[in-house]
């Protein structure tokens, strides 16, 4: 470590040392499967918006997006209004519904699970099926946040990227292994903080130094006027209409995200919702137009020459404070990257230990056997994913967007319908699983016209059309299906 940076690395020392802390007191409160999964169903509207938004963002908020504003300017923000408006809406429409119907669905932990407790299936099927589909795009997501903790510490540091991997990856194993869901909630929580602040102060702190807000949108206008339109990229070519969508589109993502979907049910009471949907939605707004005005700064304030426009951040953080303050706020970045991870390595876990092992090979598993299994099988993923993020070529945002897109389409409809419709049914569910994925994977490989598209659109509109059709043409539910599902919907209602 070099001397300027050491005031950097003690800051990190002691981050790590705080979220460890908070790892080992959720590791006393763990007592079962329940709380390892779900942290007993007992968060409150803070803990659970913050964590739904910090799990959610992750490296990408603090790398990916700034990247994408310093190389295109404006144009880059229609993925962040569509992020805004499918967080709202997810808040809005899904989560009272999956909060109250994955309860009284017997208590499901996770969405497999919901699934197949929702349609009564008796197969193991759609449990299986969904989980596997959930093993697949995870390892894509969680290897995203393990890029992003590669190059941060490479960038500070200096040190090789093989080795920054691993340490990130011991960090953010370390305590979501032994705490679970409530060290996960519970970090996450403090994340989120990390995160708003560091992206509100550096853009804020640069522009002061650039003469102010006028004269640094001046100073990007002689750059690249470019830079300012929303229409066009930062040569001057006028987006196009597919373009435009593919972007807004990532808001349908919402939908069908496990690790941000488990906050819905995990919160404590459905009258939670309406004052956590407003701590989300401020804090996802304040956040996404902080990382915009980051990489919009940042084309005035570093110039040209910038390798890799993902770093934008950290380049900034570097050159406008000393080095303690830049520690803390580049402290926000480790924040965002093990936010998300141990999240996504959670849900992971889940899917191995409730809906593979517990449901196939040891249903009469002991809650100690199970908590035990969950914790190896962190491990076990995240190996995976540190494999996969090995490759230096890897960039945040194309990691994330492949796994966005698998699990909106996946799970997305299939989730909305089978909260909202009556009729849907188990080989419905099973059909708009399959199709959203098949497309998804396919539409990501072809290229050219119509397939320029972003895959989540294509994906998400076949999946809906598959679950509604094979649900019409299979046997109504049983009685006992619609009268749950009516009462779920008297009970959102009241």
């Amino acid at each position: 470590m070099i001397e300027s940076n050491a005031a950097v690395g003690w800051t990190f020392i002691a981050y790590i040392a705080v979220i460890l802390g908070i790892g080992w007191i959720a590791y006393q409160r763990t007592q079962n499967l329940s709380d390892y999964i779900l942290g007993g169903r007992g968060l409150g509207p803070w803990s659970s918006a913050l964590s739904a938004g910090a799990s959610d963002m992750s490296g990408w908020l603090l790398l990916g997006l700034p990247g994408a504003a310093f190389a295109a300017g404006l144009s880059a923000s229609w993925i962040a209004i569509g992020l805004l408006v499918g967080t709202w809406l997810n808040w809005l429409f899904m989560a009272p519904r999956l909060r109250v119907y994955s309860f009284k669905a017997s208590d499901s932990l996770t969405l497999p699970e919901f699934l197949e407790q929702r349609f009564r299936d008796k197969t193991n099927m759609l449990r299986v099926v969904s989980a596997l589909f959930i093993l697949l795009f995870f390892l894509f997501y969680t290897s995203s946040g393990l890029v992003a903790g590669g190059k941060l510490f490479e960038t500070v540091f200096g040190v090789n990227y093989q080795l920054a991997v691993l340490l990130g990856t011991l960090a953010v194993v370390s305590y979501t292994m032994f705490g679970g869901f409530l060290a996960v909630s519970w970090t996450d929580l403090l994340q989120g903080l990390m995160m708003a602040a560091a992206l509100a102060i550096v853009p804020l702190w640069a522009m002061g130094e650039l003469g102010g807000v006028n004269a640094t949108f001046s100073s990007i206008s002689d750059l690249n006027p470019n830079l300012l339109t929303w229409f066009s990229d930062e040569t001057g070519t006028a987006l196009t209409f597919i373009g435009i969508v593919s972007s807004v589109a990532w808001g349908l993502g919402y939908f069908g995200q496990p690790h941000i979907l488990a906050r819905f049910a995990a919160i404590k009471s459905a009258g939670h919702i309406p004052a956590a949907r407003r701590i989300a939605v401020s804090w996802t707004a304040l956040t996404l137009f902080s990382a915009m005005l980051i990489g919009l700064v940042g084309t005035v304030y570093i110039g040209e020459g910038l390798g890799d426009g993902e770093t934008v951040f950290m380049v900034m953080v570097n050159a406008l404070f000393h080095p303690v303050i830049a520690g803390i706020l580049l402290a926000a970045i480790l924040a965002a990257v093990m936010s998300t991870a141990d999240s996504q390595l959670l849900v992971s876990s889940s899917a191995l230990t409730e809906d593979f092992y517990k449901s196939i090979f040891r249903k009469d598993a002991t809650q100690e056997e199970l908590v035990r299994i969950g914790r190896i099988a962190v491990i076990v993923i995240a190996l995976a994913a540190m494999l996969l993020a090995f490759n230096e070529d890897s960039t945040v945002l194309d990691l994330v967007s492949y796994a966005w897109a698998g699990f909106g389409a996946t799970f997305g409809p299939v989730l909305l319908l089978s909260l909202f419709w009556r009729r849907s049914t188990a080989l419905g569910a099973m059909a708009g699983i399959v199709i959203g994925d098949v497309t998804v994977v396919v539409w990501a490989n072809l290229t050219g016209g119509i397939f320029d598209l972003y895959e989540i659109v294509p994906g998400f509109i076949l999946a809906g059309i598959a679950m509604i059709v094979l649900s019409l043409v299979s046997p109504e539910p049983e009685q006992e299906i619609l009268d749950e599902f009516d009462a779920v919907q008297e009970e959102v209602r009241g």
